[in-house]
């Protein structure tokens, strides 16, 4: 009896711990297992003081009225010539890369047209920034502070991410102020999307938004693998497809900007143009692998180094070419008098070509043509 009577309590306390318990919201242990909760906050606490927001200000002429714009209206009413003087806000982010000289990397349409540029650290200092120089064909600019105590970031070598890696964006989203969003590599390589002259995108998709443009695109290591540049919003806000622009293409860039002021782009001087399937199959090659030199310009630094029409670049100083706007890109961060070596496909021989970026002129100047089906040719 008395056996009973325990296990019938014991079963009630049971009971009545079990309800207790479902009555309190459940919370995250501190640790699972031996292991802590897994959290950024450790890399983030080291990266955010290398993530600005950057105000613009620019100064604009316009008229007050659309009658304004007719003589004889302004003649009748004794208006003044001289439209009035508007100035426009506007918001945008940046990253610190080199913390001893203050220069800061952006895009070039976050700062284009700006007349002041104020940069604005995590820790509330507001500092007046120069333009060192700036490129709207990669959209990438590299604006100076004068400043001590200032944090950068490393950058990594984005030629190493894969698609589905993790990665972090922080910028100043809608002028919100330092925002943190996560997510993973979503693509790697893209290109003709129409948002620059020279596109090699890494796609995204963590939240990216109005005013991230020049932000940072980071690693769980705190390595810079990107700048933030584009995002495709039909509905005008995030929808999880952001475009940043490599860390490899924007140390190239950065170097030129810091050293001439602008990108000195050079051209080979080839019409190429990519693949088609019957191409590849004549050549005996993947369709994605290579570009075709459709024409070579007269007196130009590929005649001068011996590439020929029917040439099918597969590599550009070691790295694989995969279509014309790869090609066309790579070519585009080259400056001019820089040699490079070039392996192509020739009547079914592969040869080792070296040549030397030229100058680019007026009648080989850059452009994109459509051809007949879905294939594409360039100048470069």
């Amino acid at each position: 009896m008395l056996r009973n009577r325990r296990f019938s309590f014991a079963v009630l306390l049971m009971g009545v711990l079990m309800g207790f318990s479902l009555a309190v919201p459940a919370a995250l242990p501190a640790f699972v297992g031996d292991q802590p909760l897994p959290t950024l906050a450790p890399m983030l606490e080291k990266v955010t003081p290398a993530v600005v927001n950057i105000a613009t200000e620019s100064r604009v002429e316009r008229a007050w009225s659309p009658l304004l714009d007719d003589p004889f209206f302004r003649h009748f009413f004794n208006i003044p010539q001289k439209p009035r003087e508007e100035r426009i806000q506007s918001l945008g982010s940046g990253v610190i890369v080199d913390s001893r000289k203050g220069y800061v990397v952006t895009n070039h349409h976050v700062i284009d047209r700006a007349d002041t540029i104020t940069v604005i650290l995590r820790d509330g200092r507001r500092l007046q920034a120069k333009v060192i120089g700036s490129d709207p064909e990669t959209d990438v600019a590299v604006i100076q502070v004068k400043e001590t105590d200032l944090s950068s970031l490393p950058l990594a070598n984005s030629d190493a991410l894969r698609v589905g890696d993790f990665v972090v964006a922080i910028g100043n989203p809608f002028g919100l102020g330092q925002t943190v969003t996560s997510g993973i590599v979503s693509a790697l390589g893209r290109t003709g999307l129409g948002l620059q002259g020279y596109e090699d995108f890494i796609q995204t998709d963590a939240p990216i938004n109005v005013g991230n443009s020049g932000g940072a695109l980071v690693n769980l290591r705190g390595e810079l693998v990107g700048i933030n540049t584009a995002i495709l919003a039909p509905g005008g806000g995030s929808v999880g497809i952001g475009f940043a622009i490599p860390s490899n293409i924007v140390k190239r860039l950065m170097e030129q900007l810091v050293r001439y002021g602008e990108i000195q782009r050079g051209q080979l001087g080839v019409v190429i143009q990519d693949l088609t399937d019957d191409l590849a199959q004549a050549f005996g090659i993947h369709q994605n692998e290579g570009a075709l030199i459709a024409q070579v310009m007269p007196d130009s630094a590929a005649e001068r180094a011996g590439l020929k029409a029917g040439d099918v670049v597969l590599s550009i100083n070691g790295k694989p070419v995969g279509g014309a706007g790869q090609l066309r890109n790579d070519v585009g961060l080259l400056r001019i008098g820089e040699r490079i070596r070039l392996d192509v496909l020739r009547d079914g021989q592969r040869l080792t070509i070296n040549a030397t970026i030229g100058k680019v002129s007026s009648s080989q100047a850059p452009r994109w043509e459509f051809g007949p089906g879905s294939a594409s040719g360039a100048t470069t």
